[in-house]
């Protein structure tokens, strides 16, 4: 199972009301936060799940895997407490987790090794390559064929929104061939596709385009639909992106 979350359907009060804030902001009531997870569980179909991959994100490259030999993962009803910015298993019940509110979720399922990963990808996290380096973790720990992997790219800024300064541009030519194609030129301003550089992330870690679906929702420009860090200013909630085995 898998989803991406919305700000609708919720009880949080101090963004708007109704909002489906799934993070624990220092704004809002953990109560509130609390019975809105409870309702993205029970929208995935996810309620028999006990185990709980969630992170502390600090926009790293570093990868999380959940095995046999973990003590339980997270409690659902609290913050993630394990810094990194991604995770993978193939423990079934086990519910993989990321939290975003523009930067882009990325998760993946391989239908033959039955193995799962949740990413988390700013533009930190993009710049180190971690959509790719996760794909990669997978077909080294669980013999995954980039072939047979289908990934799923969800809401997030999108170019368009997502103005950047000079420097970032730099950072990325200096780790990626392909840079200049992530970069648009809108008048005066610089503008990067993050959609794009986690695709192509992808497709050089040998998965197929066929099998690689970018939503292409941005965050910035629906915020009726979604919560976004640029467009509210910093002062908005948290969706997750949610992938695990039954």
């Amino acid at each position: 199972m898998h989803g991406f979350s919305t700000r609708v359907g919720g009880v949080s009060l101090c963004y708007r009301p109704g909002d489906l804030n799934l993070g624990f902001t220092k704004d809002d009531d953990a109560a509130s936060v609390v019975e809105n997870r409870r309702r993205h569980l029970r929208s995935l179909g996810a309620e028999g799940f006990r185990r709980f991959g969630m992170l502390r994100q600090v926009h790293s490259p570093d990868l999380l895997v959940l095995g046999e030999a973990d003590e339980g993962a997270d409690d659902f009803t609290q913050p993630g407490t394990v810094c990194g910015d991604a995770l993978m298993t193939d423990l079934p019940g086990t519910l993989l987790t990321v939290q975003v509110a523009d930067c882009i979720p990325v998760l993946l399922f391989d239908p033959k090794r039955r193995a799962v990963a949740a990413i988390h990808a700013g533009w930190r996290g993009t710049t180190a390559g971690i959509a790719g380096s996760t794909a990669v973790a997978m077909q080294e720990r669980y013999g995954s064929d980039p072939g047979d992997m289908i990934a799923a790219i969800g809401p997030g800024i999108g170019p368009e929104s997502y103005v950047v300064s000079e420097e970032l541009r730099t950072a990325f030519a200096e780790k990626f061939a392909y840079a200049a194609e992530l970069f648009l030129e809108g008048g005066t301003k610089l503008h990067l596709d993050l959609w794009k550089a986690n695709q192509r992330q992808l497709l050089d870690a040998g998965l197929l385009d066929a099998k690689i679906h970018v939503l292409g929702l941005d965050t910035a420009t629906a915020t009726d639909r979604f919560f976004s860090h640029r467009a509210e200013k910093g002062f908005t909630g948290r969706m997750m992106a949610s992938i695990g085995l039954r």
